[in-house]
């Protein structure tokens, strides 16, 4: 990074990156494949699901069965979401203090996912995190083009007035690294040590969300405060 413009703004995934739903919503994707004959345990519901749109799941099931779950498949599954989401959902370990830092250094946050506005509104209800991201917030299923593609990041640059090569991203998933990739940012994947990231450049792997403050002060060109 060396030359280049410090970040204006960052950008946040929002399963598995700010709300612990990622494998829950995997799990629900797993129970409706197996109904549609897809052979999936529970156990490889987030390998298999994760970061996937709902639109390319269902043509994932559908692939592997042969099965047609018709048009309103996706529909049905995000109000399965939404209900299994109103029951009840943890903010991601160490997300308030993360992002009450990220704050404290000035820079501009938002979030983009592969998620629909209404999920979002629910997660976000339900873990405190409203008032970090009110009318901040971008979703892919909304737009209808769904990462990995990166028009959900492009968009949230221009709504920021920020060029995507001055946006950080924190990711979780393959497929939405690859849309920050492809947006021209830079992604932060947040990744146990043991499971692999993708050989992409300029990818940056953190642990734990208390390290990422730290990226994002370096990287805007500021000091970190305590």
């Amino acid at each position: 990074m060396a030359g280049a413009a410090p970040i204006g703004l960052v950008i946040f995934d929002c399963d598995g990156v700010l709300v612990d739903s990622e494998e829950a919503s995997c799990r629900l994707c797993a129970q409706a494949a197996r109904e549609a004959g897809m052979a999936v345990a529970d156990s490889d519901a987030v390998a298999t699901f994760s970061g996937m749109a709902l639109p390319l799941i269902q043509q994932m099931i559908e692939r592997e069965t042969g099965t047609d779950l018709g048009p309103h498949w996706a529909d049905v599954m995000q109000a399965r979401f939404v209900s299994a989401m109103k029951e009840g959902v943890e903010p991601m370990p160490g997300v308030h203090a993360m992002l009450e830092a990220v704050h404290r250094l000035g820079v501009p946050v938002r979030v983009a996912s592969n998620s629909s506005m209404e999920e979002m509104a629910v997660k976000f209800a339900a873990t405190g995190l409203e008032p970090h991201f009110e009318g901040r917030i971008h979703s892919a299923r909304d737009m209808r083009v769904p990462k990995p593609r990166p028009d959900v990041y492009l968009h949230a640059a221009r709504t920021q007035g920020i060029e995507p090569a001055r946006c950080l991203v924190l990711e979780d998933s393959d497929p939405g690294a690859r849309a920050a990739v492809d947006a021209g940012m830079t992604c932060v994947m947040l990744r146990e040590a043991h499971k692999p990231i993708p050989n992409w450049p300029g990818l940056i792997r953190i642990e734990k969300l208390s390290e990422f403050p730290a990226i994002v002060a370096r990287m805007a060109g500021v000091e970190e405060q305590a």
